[in-house]
């Protein structure tokens, strides 16, 4: 059971240094908002999945309750996540931000 949340976990590390890289990577803002919204959360379900399977060594009452809480923190961030980022590239068209060319390229 430990390498089972080893997997969970790194894996979950994982998604969450793409994420970093992806957003050092992209060249606009909404470019950057795709890896922290899709990975970020894959991230963090991952992550939280393994510390689930963890709590569990000591299989009693309180630690299925608590594992059950970990799980749906992970659907709730499932939920609210894909809302937050619809709603900050709103603000940002609304705000005006362009979207990236080929044009607008550095070099």
């Amino acid at each position: 059971m430990d390498i089972l949340v080893i997997i969970f976990i790194l894996f979950g590390l994982l998604f969450f240094i793409g994420g970093a890289v992806g957003i050092i990577r992209m060249p606009d803002f909404y470019s950057r908002l795709h890896p922290a919204g899709k990975l970020d959360t894959l991230g963090i379900m991952a992550v939280v999945i393994g510390l689930a399977i963890y709590n569990l060594h000591h299989f009693d009452t309180l630690s299925v309750l608590l594992s059950i809480k970990m799980i749906l923190i992970v659907f709730f961030v499932f939920l609210s996540s894909p809302t937050a980022t619809h709603s900050i590239v709103d603000a940002g068209m609304r705000a005006g931000l362009r979207h990236w060319t080929q044009k607008q390229r550095k070099e």
